[in-house]
Formats: structure tokens, sequence, C-alpha cells
């Protein structure tokens, strides 16, 4: 008789599997693994000390126009190209009585490494030239009263370049200033170099405590507290060492450590109680330590590889805006993501292995882990709320996206600008040099702007007329308190001049004057002649700068979007499921750069948090803050469509499956999220007002999502879907693991079986495997998770 059965399907492991064999042997192997972990992390540390670069700000972009005036002016005028540095002098007394001293530092100056010249702020030795007429602070390197003045140091690299040798040669080329009673400070180039590094330990230990506290209440022994903060920190110090390490070779901002800093405290912190709970529910069960650290590492490694994916895959939409500072920031973020997933899934197992069953001792008295297993009575109350919402979904889902809405409206009225030195902190040398430049000379002289007529094209009897041209026509340019004369460089190819803004560089009436400058008042003073005009200088940079971003920024936004809908289609396989979870994250992230808009830009809040008055937000912030809250959201989001899908087969009514899928996951993302917004809030006490920008904005995206779109917004939806919200096309549920066991295939004949072999009996046929029983659903089901 032919055998007429379905050939079997290729077996496939599964990614449980895996997850369970590799926490089964680190767990066995805890010494081993702990050991790679300490010595990597020392090797990385050892590395990053002796190879490691610089961080230093880069706004340059190849071909902005800025860039390509400063490259022509260096080109034709090698002494006033490249990038300027300021030395700023202030004295009880006029700088005249200090001129020996002046010109000595001048001179060591613009011998120090990668200098290409100097100028003093004292008029050369000869007839006193008359007094400057009354009116607006002068333009230059010396202030009315005399007592104010800065000398200006150009050098053929960017900050970031500049070798270690450089801000000590600079400090000892000042030093007789310094001794003979004269205040000296840095600012430009040199501030950049002198700018003190982020403290993030304020930070790391207020996050510490805030985790420190969640963990307590939530599982109340001292090993579920200590765990996570070790190997969050483990990883985090790898991870910020690697990324000290690539400083060698590639450009990081200033603000890539505390950013990655941030994300590796945050989500290591808050993986490993996902593991824990598993654990701890699993020993309580009779189950050896080592297999209950590798099933907790199969149902919790899959949250948090779901999690770590999903931040990681947006993190690829900032880097697709092809701007250096930006994928910076997008490769500062991805290692520590990686390192912190690395840690919950090794390190975590091989600690929960190493402590076997002495993980429950050490409790603590009176907190709602100490009486035994989750309570259930905590489940019937999430199980009630969710269900509220379920039954009634239009008011919730009204009142939910109402308050999204509102507070999403700053956004509107964002005004992104670059955060200057007057942003600094008091006690920095940049900021000590922007001030006295301010009060010196106008809010404007500490961002010049240089003006570049490339006139190698005109002929050389047309140069004349249109150097008078120019100058007529740049004589007064609203907006700007002074314009230098037009000087022609040594070859007369060239022209600069200097044009002062009447604001502060982060305002946006300077970033209206370089657009006015580079679009209407240098074509109007070239017309007629084949010569370009370009704006250049440090702030001309940052301007260019910010508008390639707010170019790019609704690519990275739709990109963003994009990823995160297929990531959560790739998790929970229904198309409407994705599609809402990526519109309900869209407001939550809307919702939370509003409220940082509110907070510095209208200035609601700022001086509580440190900021003294009003302040631009940085303009690389809303893409960074949209492709982080995006991973942060999705994560979670998908984790709790994949368990609303789980419970598919078990309820009839799809709302009833959402409720309950709700009530087995909130007390695991809760605590999650109340640990991760916490360690990202910390931040707030920096002195950096971007980093306080950042933590605000994350924290308030993270409570968002566990306060509003998760216990809300989501089931109401997913209340009013119903069956629809799982709908996808056939081709697309061929795409996943297990579908060809799913769909049904043409029969194919068995092989004969040869007459020589015996058919195998009945007391000889192995036994059928039966698949395991549904657990209850309820908090051991989330336990899992």
């Amino acid at each position: 008789m032919r055998d007429m059965s379905l050939p079997s399907a290729p077996v496939r492991r599964r990614p449980e599997g895996t997850l369970r064999r590799l926490g089964e042997w680190c767990a066995r192997h805890a010494v081993l693994v702990l050991v790679l972990w300490l010595v990597g992390l020392a090797g990385v540390q050892v590395l990053q000390r002796t190879f490691g670069g610089v961080y230093a700000d880069d706004f340059s972009l190849p071909g902005a126009p800025s860039v390509q005036g400063r490259e022509v002016l260096t080109a034709h005028h090698p002494a006033a190209g490249g990038y300027a540095g300021q030395v700023v002098l202030h004295a009880d007394r006029p700088l005249t009585a200090y001129a020996g001293p002046i010109a000595g530092a001048t001179a060591a100056l613009a011998k120090l490494p990668a200098a290409l010249s100097a100028q003093g702020p004292l008029p050369p030795p000869g007839p006193r030239t008359a007094s400057p007429p009354p009116g607006p602070s002068p333009t230059g390197p010396l202030s009315a009263d005399g007592r104010t003045g800065y000398l200006t140091v150009h050098f053929r690299d960017p900050p970031g370049l500049l070798g270690p040798d450089v801000l000590p040669g600079a400090d000892r080329a000042v030093a007789p200033l310094r001794a003979a009673g004269v205040q000296v400070e840095f600012g430009g180039a040199l501030g950049h170099l002198a700018r003190p590094g982020t403290d993030d330990r304020p930070g790391v230990l207020l996050g510490f405590a805030v985790a420190a506290a969640v963990l307590l209440a939530v599982f109340g022994g001292v090993p579920a507290v200590g765990l996570p903060l070790l190997t969050a920190l483990i990883g985090m110090v790898c991870g910020t060492g690697c990324l000290g390490l690539l400083t060698a070779a590639f450009p990081f901002a200033p603000v890539s450590p505390t950013l990655a800093t941030l994300l590796g405290l945050g989500l290591g912190i808050a993986y490993a109680p996902i593991l824990i709970t598993r654990h701890r529910q699993l020993l309580r069960d009779g189950a050896d330590p080592a297999t209950a650290a590798g099933r907790a590492a199969a149902g919790g490694g899959r949250a948090v590889l779901i999690s770590g994916a999903a931040v990681l895959v947006a993190l690829l939409g900032l880097a697709a805006a092809r701007v250096g500072l930006l994928t910076g920031l997008a490769a500062a973020a991805a290692l520590t993501t990686a390192t912190a997933v690395l840690g919950a899934l090794t390190l975590v197992p091989a600690l929960l292995g190493l402590l076997g069953r002495r993980f429950d001792r050490f409790r603590v008295r009176g907190t709602a882990a100490a009486a035994g297993p989750e309570p259930a009575a905590g489940a019937r109350r999430g199980l009630r709320r969710a269900r509220r919402v379920t039954r009634r979904p239009w008011p919730f889902l009204a009142g939910g996206v109402l308050v999204l809405t509102v507070l999403a409206v700053p956004a509107l009225s964002a005004r992104p600008a670059h955060l200057d030195a007057g942003t600094d902190p008091p006690s920095s040398t940049g900021r000590r040099a922007f001030d006295l430049l301010s009060a010196a000379f106008g809010p404007g002289a500490p961002g010049p702007l240089t003006l570049v007529v490339d006139r190698s094209a005109v002929p050389e009897a047309d140069r004349p007329a249109l150097a008078r041209q120019a100058r007529q026509v740049l004589g007064r340019i609203p907006g700007a308190t002074a314009v230098t004369p037009l000087t022609a460089a040594p070859d007369g190819a060239v022209l600069t001049a200097t044009a002062y803004p009447a604001r502060a560089p982060r305002d946006a009436a300077t970033t209206a004057l370089v657009h006015r400058l580079a679009d209407s008042v240098l074509p109007r003073a070239l017309e007629g002649y084949e010569a370009r005009g370009y704006v250049t200088g440090a702030t001309a940079t940052q301007v260019d700068f910010l508008d390639q971003v707010a170019a790019r920024l609704p690519l990275v936004i739709a990109l963003v979007v994009c990823l995160a809908f297929l990531t959560a289609l790739a998790v929970c396989r229904g198309v409407l499921a994705a599609a809402q979870s990526a519109v309900l994250t869209t407001l939550s992230v809307g919702a939370s750069y509003g409220v940082v808009v509110a907070v510095f830009q209208w200035g609601w809040g700022g001086p509580a948090l440190g900021v003294p008055g009003p302040v631009p937000v940085e303009g690389w912030l809303p893409p960074v803050l949209c492709a982080i809250g995006f991973g942060l959201g999705t994560g979670c989001d998908a984790f709790l469509l994949a368990r609303v899908r789980a419970n598919r087969p078990r309820y009839v009514d799809p709302a009833e499956g959402a409720a309950h899928a709700l009530a087995d996951t909130a007390r695991v993302l809760t605590c999650a999220a109340l640990i991760t917004a916490g360690v990202f809030a910390a931040f707030l006490l920096s002195d950096v007002v971007v980093v306080k920008m950042l933590g605000l904005g994350l924290a308030v995206s993270v409570l968002l999502d566990a306060a509003v779109v998760r216990p809300v917004l989501m089931p109401a939806v997913l209340a009013l879907l119903g069956r629809r919200a799982w709908w996808a096309p056939w081709w697309l549920d061929l795409a996943y693991p297990g579908a060809a066991r799913r769909w049904p295939r043409p029969l194919r004949p068995a092989e004969p079986v040869r007459p020589e072999e015996p058919q195998p009996s009945a007391e000889t046929v192995p036994p059928v495997e039966t698949v395991p029983p549904v657990e209850p659903v309820g908090q051991q089901g989330a336990a899992d998770h």
C-alpha cells in the first residue's frame, strides 16, 4: 500500500530554542561568561585610552556654500582662511599697557601646530589714529574703552582634528598675560578645544537611584536590584569604550557619549527585569537554576530582541539623512543598544546561574514582591481597566488623542537653531569669552560672518568697478550692525569683508541675515560680473547645517515611520495592527517634542531646570528624538501586539483577547517604562542644555507611551478594528517561518518499504510528541516575556 501522507516540513529552529540554549549555556558557564565580559571591558578601556580620539562638533557639509567659501578663502588668502579661534583679553586698564606681553603671545600663538596666522588686537606702532566716532560698538578687535580685545588665530584643520598639543601650547603662550593680571579666555575653535567634557556622573547616580527604587518596589530583594544595575553598567562602559575607540577614525559630537550612556543605562536596566521575573517564578516551581535561566532567556529574550531591534532599525532611518553628525549620533546610540541587548542575553543568565537559589535571599520586608508570586488582585485590576477601555473604545480613543494633540501643539512653533556658547555652563572658558565679546562689541560679535567674493574669473580691468559696486551695496545691510571695508587678497583674486549681526548667533534674526546675504545682497553686489559670493565662518556653517537637516527631516521621519511599521508588522503579522502602532507612536513622539519646545523655547519651566531663559531647540534634536522615540515605542508596542495575536485562538471576542494581553503585560512593561523614563529624566541634572532637552524629550516620550498609548489608545483601536486588525495578504503570510506547514501542498507518494525491512509494530512506534498545553492567561503568562 502506498503511503499518501503529507511530507514532513523542514525543521526550523525557533528563536526561542536558540535563546534557551544560549541562556542555559551562559548559566552553566557563569564564571567564564563573567570573565569574558570583564576582560573585554578592560581591553576596550585600555585601547580607548591609548588610541582613542577626541569628540568635536563638525557642522561642515561637503559642497555647502559656507564650505566652498572657506576653501576659496584658504586657497587665495591662507592667513585669513581656515578655522578661526579667539583669545579674548580683558583688563581693568587699557590693553595698550600690556603691549609687550600681547605681542609675545601673538607671536607664540602663530607658531602653534596647524596655525596659519595670528593677529593681535592692538594697532601697529606709529601715529595715533583718530578715536572712533560715537555710535554702535566698534567691530573691532579692540573695544571703545580699550579694556577688551581679542586675538584671532586661524587654524588649517577643524577643532576635532587639531592635535593634543594645541591647547597646552595656547595656555603657555598666554601665560605671561595672565601673570600680568589680564583675564584670558578662549573662544571659537580654541573654545571648542577647551570645552570640558560632559559630566554624566550626577545623571548616572540619580538614574541608578530611581531604578533601584523601582526594582526594590517590584521585586523586594537586594540581588534583584543589584543585578540589573551591574549588568547595565558593564554593558554601558563597554559600549562607550568602543565609541571612544572609534573617535580615532570617525568624527563624533561631544554629546555622543552622553547619548550612549543615557540609552545604555536605560535599556540595560529595563531589560534585566524581564528575564528576572520569569526566572524567579521558575525557581519557585522547582526548576534547576540553569534551566530556569535558559527558559527565562527563551521567553524574555524574545522581548529584549524585539525592543533592541526596533531601536536599531529606527536608528537606520537617522543615518539615512547622510549628515555626518547625525550618523555619528546614530552609531553612538546603536553601540550601547547592542551591548545592552547582548548583556541581557548573556550576562544576566550567567549571573542568575551564578546566584542559583540564593537569588531570593536578603529580601526587604514590606514590599509587594515579598509576599510571593505576583498577586492575582493586581492582575484582576489590570483586566478590569483594560475591559473598561475595550468595551467603550470611542470615548477613550478621543480623550487620548486629544491629550497628545494638545501636547504636540507647541511643536508647530518650533524654531530649531544651533545653541551657541552663550548656553554653555558659566564656568566654561567659551561661555566667559562669549559674554566678554557680547558686552564689549554687541550680541553679534561672537558670531561674525565672513563675506568672500571670488573674482578670479573677472578681467583685471573690470575688478575695480566690481569692488566699487560691491562696497556700495554692502555699505548698509539691515540686520547687521557694521560691515568692514572690502579688502583684497594678496593675489587680488578674492575680496573679503566681515559682517557683524545685530543679534546673537542662535537668534532667528541672525539666521535670516545669513540667508539674506547669500540670496539677495551678494548677488546684487556682483550683478553683471562673472564673480561668485559666499558667506562663510562658523555661524554660516551652522546655518547651512541646519538648513540641510531641515530639508532632510521629512525624509527621516517618513523612513523612521515606515521602518517602525515594518518592524511591528514582522512581529504581529497584521497590517492594520502595525499601521495603528506607527500612527500612535507618531502622536506620542510629536507630543514629547511639543513638551520640549514649550519648556525650553517658550520658557515654561526652563528656569526650574537650570536654563536662565528661553532658548531655541537644538537643530539636530528633532530627528534624533524622532528616531529613538520611535524605536523605544515600537519595541514595546510590538511586544504587546504579539501577545494580543497569541490570545486570538483563546478568545472569540478580539476585544477580550486584547484586554487580557494588556493585563498580562502591564506589570512588566510598566516597570520597564518607569526605569527607562527615570534614567532619562535623571540627565536633566546635566549642565549642558542640549542634554537636558534630550533627557526630557525621551522621558516624556516613554511616559506617554506607557500611560496613554499602550493602556488607552491601542486597546481602543484594536477593539474597534476587531479581526480586521490581523488581516494580511496571502503572500505576506507565506513569508513568515512555518508558513509551509500551514498551507497545503501537493501530495507525493512515499518511497516503498523494502521487503527485508520489518514493519514497525505498535510497541516500536515512537510516541507522538504532543503540543504543550497553553498556560493560563494572567500574570504567569506575562512572566514569559
